[in-house]
């Protein structure tokens, strides 16, 4: 018992579960908000397209929805990104859950197209089940605040683990609840849609509250504010200012409503930006909807076939995630955002040349088994090279970034399937993904982790010497 004791006691540190129960409350309210989130965005995703069809929209006026919508959540993402440490971390991701039940309510109540693509742009809509809005970037940098440089790695890796599993129990709950709703008399597969959309509402509501039981530790800390009237009241040769009467000034410190990006730190996140633009261009190439068709265009896979391959791709997914943070311990942050990507990108390149099933199931499975394991590392990586105040801001032009290119990447791959030239698409991002991982491995392998945390916590220490020898000297008196 002692030696299963043992082990399971490893096993509970290796994980991360212990680093995120020793990082408290707030990080499980952040984890558990993501996860009933990711829940109501897979399931909107599932049905939206069907509930447009349903209401006999065209196929210009679906597209013109999502194109829209997509546009309306990119750049309210952004703006309130930007104005979150300032405004309040909190009051803006509570204004999102707002915005979020009032897309979800609208959706349950009207059918008018107009309507519903005003409660999409105004509101926050996930129009394809990936997580938009401000609230990734907002809780990736809190986490990050809240965690120490060894633990950070594993809670956001359970960040990412937990978003998994929502969105797969949201696509599972949705389609079987829409079956069943849809059978009863008296109800149409229209009302069930409507039905649907309050698992939206729900989410949003339970947003809401996780928002307001988060403590003061989230917001943002005010390093810059205190930096700059400390400098205030120094001159170039760091002695105290002093105006024509002998008084000390006092500092009124400048408050930027957008957060600000240092010169050193933009200089990183451009060459970081441009790689995972390239990613995500190739992500877009071959999304898992194309990917579903291109099995179907390919073998005529049955639907239950398909649907079962699909749902085992989502558990590889958030089995994998898992194991992100052990490895980064042990061999880097870098290397295991390269050395788990570099397959699943080998094995987009090589999808399109097998002709039995089997074989492309399997590198299907390869590809998304393993595409997932980046992204805690990824959140982690930029956490340490950027400054603490800086990081929410960087952290949603990056999102908004990988965005934008991840939409464009199905237009290129339209052109090819007219061509008949399907297969091109796959070639092509598995060489962009291939790219991204050499470009991202010669980059930064030998970039200097935790720079600005190093400094805080040598100041912190000079702070308490400081005290320390002023309480010596009062005490000698």
């Amino acid at each position: 018992m002692a030696q299963l004791a043992k082990k399971f006691k490893w096993l509970y540190r290796e994980l991360g579960i212990a680093s995120v129960w020793e990082t408290g409350k707030d990080a499980w309210l952040i984890i558990i908000s993501r996860w009933c989130r990711m829940l109501a965005y897979g399931a909107n995703s599932l049905i939206l397209a069907l509930f447009f069809s349903e209401l006999k929209f065209s196929d210009f006026y679906i597209g013109l929805f999502m194109t829209l919508t997509l546009v309306g959540d990119v750049l309210l993402s952004l703006l309130l990104t930007l104005v979150a440490d300032r405004v309040g971390r909190r009051r803006v991701m509570f204004l999102g859950s707002v915005l979020m039940m009032f897309s979800g309510a609208m959706f349950s109540v009207f059918e008018n197209y107009w309507v519903l693509l005003l409660g999409a742009v105004i509101g926050i809509l996930s129009a394809t089940g990936g997580d938009i809005g401000p609230f990734r970037a907002i809780e990736e940098s809190t986490l990050s605040q809240l965690t120490t440089p060894k633990t950070r790695s594993d809670v956001l890796s359970w960040y990412v683990t937990t978003a998994s599993i929502g969105s797969a129990l949201g696509t599972e709950f949705c389609g079987r609840m829409v079956d069943w709703i849809s059978t009863r008399d008296g109800w149409s597969i229209i009302d069930a849609y409507h039905k649907m959309f309050y698992v939206y509402v729900a989410g949003g509501l339970i947003n809401i509250i996780c928002t307001i039981s988060l403590s003061e530790k989230c917001e943002a800390q005010k390093q810059v504010v205190e930096t700059e009237a400390l400098e205030m009241l120094l001159d170039e040769n760091g002695a105290r200012r002093e105006d024509d009467d002998g008084l000390i000034p006092n500092p009124k410190p400048r408050l930027h409503l957008f957060g600000e990006i240092s010169s050193e730190t933009r200089w990183i996140m451009y060459r970081l930006w441009f790689l995972l633009s390239v990613d995500s261009l190739a992500d877009g190439m071959v999304g898992h909807s194309l990917t579903n068709y291109y099995f179907d265009k390919k073998f005529h896979m049955a639907k239950s076939t398909l649907g079962d391959v699909v749902s085992i791709s989502y558990i590889l997914s958030s089995v994998s995630t898992i194991f992100a943070a052990p490895l980064a311990h042990h061999i880097g942050l870098v290397n295991t955002m390269v050395f788990t990507h570099v397959p699943s990108s080998a094995a987009v390149l090589l999808f399109p040349f097998p002709n039995k099933v089997v074989l492309t199931v399997i590198l299907f499975f390869i590809r998304t088994g393993l595409n997932n394991m980046d992204q805690a590392p990824r959140a982690a990586f930029i956490a340490a090279v950027v400054s603490p105040e800086e990081r929410t801001a960087v952290m949603g032009i990056t999102n908004m970034l990988r965005t934008l290119a991840s939409t464009t990447g199905p237009s290129v791959t339209g052109i090819l399937a007219v061509t008949n030239r399907f297969w091109v698409a796959y070639v092509a991002a598995g060489c962009l993904r291939l790219a991204y991982d050499l470009g991202l491995w010669a980059m930064f392998i030998n970039m200097k982790l935790h720079k600005h945390e190093s400094k805080k916590a040598k100041h912190a220490n000079q702070r308490r010497d400081e005290e320390s020898t002023e309480f010596s000297r009062e005490a000698s008196f």
